[in-house]
């Protein structure tokens, strides 16, 4: 199989490094290049900026500062040693903010969300400033919360990383939730703008039950962060290319 074609800038190599070393098997799967690939979109968009990390603004509506640093397919660690850990599609860090990007594309759209926490969870004391993101937990795990297009169980488990990590480095943490509206499959085939409205709600129900946790959470649209972009003389044609290969997000 030959190595994928990236946009214009991106350094392909540090890429491709970042997908190899990840558990996703994107690339050896075929997954990367499926038309309707989400990590296809953030190894593109984000990998652009892994030797340039100061070209990046901070995104819209994130309290995170100018960047230092960007990886992409990056592993948060929980504070045990074995088992899974969260593996984030990006993670920003700045002088003052640890700041995990966990992106969708079609995801929500499609069914097979997890419902379910190790006990591991169970045993450790997050502490008072995650006590909204537990409270959300423990109503998953029992079925008194769930969500048919949002996977908040995986939006939970990437805040506990995202708080354990902070802690370590004496930084704050965001986890961004960036996603995309698609009105259409890539085969063109409509999708439902039910399905959307209802995405969301469910972003903006998960939204205010963990609001005032240690880790702000961010709802973040593709094409806002897009528009964003497409403002900045440096950062217009990037955003051009993403738009042109990817298609309204």
């Amino acid at each position: 199989m030959s190595d994928p074609l990236f946009l214009p800038g991106v350094p392909d190599e540090l890429v491709l490094a970042a997908l190899r070393r990840s558990p996703g098997n994107e690339l050896a799967s075929g997954k990367f290049d499926s038309p309707e690939s989400s990590a296809a979109l953030v190894a593109n968009a984000f990998g652009w900026f892994l030797d340039r990390p100061r070209s990046l603004l901070p995104l819209p509506g994130v309290p995170m500062g100018l960047p230092q640093s960007v990886e992409i397919e990056a592993e948060l660690r929980f504070p045990w040693t074995g088992g899974r850990h969260p593996w984030l599609d990006a993670v920003i860090t700045t002088a003052t903010t640890l700041v995990g990007v966990e992106s969708k594309r079609y995801e929500p759209f499609r069914p097979g969300k997890a419902n379910s926490f190790s006990e591991a969870f169970d045993s450790r004391d997050w502490g008072a400033g995650m006590a909204r993101y537990t409270a959300m937990r423990q109503a998953l795990a029992t079925g008194r919360q769930s969500y048919r297009c949002l996977d908040a169980v995986q939006l939970v488990k990437h805040a506990y990383a995202l708080r354990t990590q902070s802690v370590k480095r004496g930084l704050g943490a965001v986890l961004v939730y960036l996603h995309a509206a698609p009105a259409a499959w890539a085969n063109g085939k409509a999708l439902s703008p039910e399905a959307i409205a209802r995405h969301e709600a469910e972003i903006a129900d998960f939204s205010l039950a963990v609001r005032g946790d240690a880790v702000t959470f961010v709802a973040l649209r593709w094409a806002d962060l897009l528009a964003d972009w497409k403002k900045v003389p440096a950062l217009n044609a990037h955003a051009a290319a993403i738009s042109a290969r990817f298609g309204p997000l």
